[in-house]
C-alpha cells in the first residue's frame, strides 16, 4: 500500500514525488519513459532557486531576447542583472526523476490504464513496459501528472476532457558555430502569422544544440512546413536535425483539479501553462509542489476536501499573472497588424523592465505604479490604432 501514486514523471510529477518522499510518505512514480516533450527549455532564476537546480543542468545562459515582427523588424530586450537558464528536457526530466528516486520514491515504468475501486482504497492499473503485462498497485491517493490530454484527468476529474490546447512542434538541431542571425546567448521569439497564425515561433539556444519550433491551435496548419520556413529565415536550414517532437500544450487551467475523493491533478494535466508565453516548466514544478502539499494534508486529516488546496494555492500565487497574459494573447495574437504593434510596444523601456522582472520573479511587479499607468496608456493607443505600429 502506497500513500500516493504519482502518474507521470515530468517536472510536475517528479517534483510531487520528491516532495512527498522527502516528507516521509511512501510514494510510487509511474512514468512511460523514453518520451521527450517539445519545449524551448527556458527556466527563470526563481525556479533555479526554489527547486535547487544545479549549474550542470543548464546548457546555456541567456542574456538577451529578440522579438521579431511580421515585417522582420526586431526589438532586442536585454536581461538586466541576471540570466535565463536553458535546459534540455531529454536530460533535465531524467535528472528530476533520479532525484525523486534518491529521496525515496519508487520508480515504475509503464503506461497508466485505469483506476479500480473495488475496496476502500483505489488501485492504479498500468501496463508494465518491460513485460507488457498489466500490474496493479494499491494506494491511498493519486496525483495525475501525465500531461496535456491527461488520461487521469479524463477518467477521474469532471471537466478533465475539455481543456483547450495548442500543438507545439520543434526540431532540435546542431547549433551553428557562428552566424549573422543566430546568437548562442539570445532567445528569438517570432510573431509572424506565416510561422504561427495564433501563437509564435522560437529559436532557443541549448549550448551545442538549439530548439527551433512553433505552436498553433489551428487545425490543419502545417507545423513542419512552418518550422522549415522559420529555420530558413533564421539561417538554420542547413544545420543537422537531431530529433523532432510534437505535443499538445494546454491554454487554460482547469476549473477543477480533484475528484473529491482520492485524485488531484498537477502540471499540464491541470492546464498550468502560461498564456501568451507558453511557459510551462516553472508552473509545472510549482503545480507539483502544491499537489504534494494538498496530498500530504489529505493524508494527515483524512479529509478529501483538502485536495482542493492544490488549485487554491496555485491560483493565489499566479492567477493575476495568468489573467494578464491571457488578455495580452487575446489582444495581440489575432492578426499580423496586432503582432506588429505588440513588437513595437516592446521597444518601451517600462515594458521591458516590468516584463523581465515579472518573468524572473513570477509575480506582477507593483513597486512602480506609474510605469503600469504608462504601459496601460501605450497599450490602449496601440490597440485602438491611435499610433503607427512603428511608434516607439
Amino acid at each position: 500500500m502506497y500513500d500516493v501514486v504519482v502518474i507521470g514523471g515530468g517536472p510536475s510529477g517528479a517534483t510531487a514525488a520528491e516532495d512527498l518522499a522527502r516528507s516521509g510518505h511512501k510514494v510510487a512514480m509511474l512514468d512511460r519513459a523514453g518520451r521527450i516533450k517539445p519545449c524551448g527549455g527556458a527556466i527563470p532564476p526563481r525556479l533555479i532557486a526554489d527547486f535547487a537546480i544545479p549549474e550542470d543542468q543548464l546548457v546555456a545562459h541567456i542574456t538577451m531576447a529578440r522579438m521579431i515582427s511580421p515585417t522582420q523588424r526586431s526589438v532586442d530586450m536585454a536581461i538586466e542583472n541576471g540570466f535565463i537558464g536553458m535546459v534540455d528536457r531529454e536530460h533535465f526530466d531524467e535528472f528530476l526523476r533520479d532525484r525523486a528516486a534518491g529521496a525515496g520514491a519508487t520508480r515504475l515504468t509503464g503506461t497508466f490504464v485505469k483506476v479500480d475501486r473495488d475496496g476502500s482504497n483505489p488501485s492504479v492499473v498500468y501496463r508494465e513496459k518491460a513485460s507488457g503485462e498489466l500490474r496493479s498497485i494499491h494506494t491511498r491517493l493519486i496525483i495525475g501528472a501525465d500531461g496535456a490530454r491527461s488520461a487521469v484527468a479524463r477518467a477521474e476529474v469532471p471537466g478533465g476532457s475539455t481543456i483547450p490546447y495548442v500543438i507545439a512542434y520543434h526540431e532540435i538541431i546542431e547549433a551553428p558555430q557562428s552566424g549573422a542571425r543566430y546568437d548562442p546567448v539570445r532567445c528569438d521569439v517570432v510573431y509572424d502569422g506565416d510561422i504561427s497564425p495564433d501563437f509564435y515561433g522560437w529559436v532557443f539556444p541549448h549550448g551545442k544544440q538549439a530548439s527551433v519550433g512553433m505552436g498553433t491551435g489551428l487545425s490543419g496548419f502545417d507545423l513542419k512546413a512552418a518550422t522549415a520556413a522559420l529555420r530558413k529565415a533564421s539561417g538554420l536550414a542547413d544545420c543537422r536535425t537531431i530529433r523532432r517532437e510534437g505535443a499538445p500544450i494546454p491554454l487554460r487551467p482547469l476549473d477543477r483539479w480533484d475528484n473529491g475523493k482520492d485524485t488531484v491533478l498537477a502540471g499540464d494535466a491541470a492546464g498550468v501553462v502560461a498564456p501568451s508565453s507558453g511557459e510551462g516548466i516553472y508552473y509545472a514544478m510549482f503545480g507539483g509542489r502544491v499537489a504534494a502539499s494538498a496530498a500530504a494534508a489529505c493524508l494527515t486529516t483524512g479529509r478529501a476536501s483538502d485536495l482542493k488546496l492544490a488549485r487554491r494555492l496555485f491560483m493565489r500565487e499566479h492567477k493575476t499573472v495568468f489573467r494578464v497574459l491571457a488578455s495580452m494573447q487575446n489582444a495581440y495574437y489575432r492578426s499580423n497588424d496586432r503582432r506588429e504593434r505588440f513588437v513595437s510596444l516592446c521597444h518601451d523601456v517600462d515594458v521591458q523592465r516590468l516584463t523581465f522582472e515579472a518573468y524572473m520573479n513570477k509575480a506582477i511587479v507593483r513597486s512602480r505604479p506609474m510605469a503600469h499607468v504608462r504601459i496601460g496608456l501605450k497599450n490602449l493607443a496601440h490597440l485602438t490604432g491611435m499610433v503607427r505600429p512603428d511608434y516607439v
